[in-house]
């Protein structure tokens, strides 16, 4: 884990690319030193449908929710959600500039209990990255 689910307006692809959030939220996961390569996904969702403050439309917003496996103690929960969401910030911060942006995070524990897993990505990063 984590899982990094990231919510956002639809009015911002104009200023904004997706793909770059992604891939920086991707490497603050691993910047942390708390989450495995194998472990951690990043996916965006663009949402049609909002209404943010005021209800202009110029208002945008970004929500990140990490998904993390419990048992953590809170203060590697809190650097975790710090390292992260200053990530977020430096990413959209021409936008942040010139718009209204909401920014927020979260980190949820996953409880185990139904929480199935069954993967082999730990395996595969490790032999993509063993020396020839």
């Amino acid at each position: 884990m984590p899982h990094l689910i990231v919510e956002y307006s639809a009015n911002l692809e104009a200023d904004l690319g997706m793909a770059e959030v992604v891939d920086a939220l991707h490497a603050s996961a691993l910047e942390t030193g708390v989450f495995p390569i194998g472990g951690i996904r990043v996916r965006a969702s663009r949402r049609e449908i909002y209404r943010i403050a005021d209800g202009h439309p110029d208002n945008a917003f970004i929500h990140v929710q990490a998904r993390i496996g419990a048992g953590r103690p809170p203060d590697v929960r809190a650097k975790a959600a710090e390292i992260i969401f200053e990530r977020l910030k430096a990413v959209t911060v021409a936008v942040y500039a010139k718009r209204p942006l909401g920014l927020s995070l979260e980190i949820v524990e996953i409880d185990p209990v139904g929480s199935l897993k069954h993967n082999n990505l730990h395996e595969a990063v490790a032999m993509r990255t063993k020396p020839r």
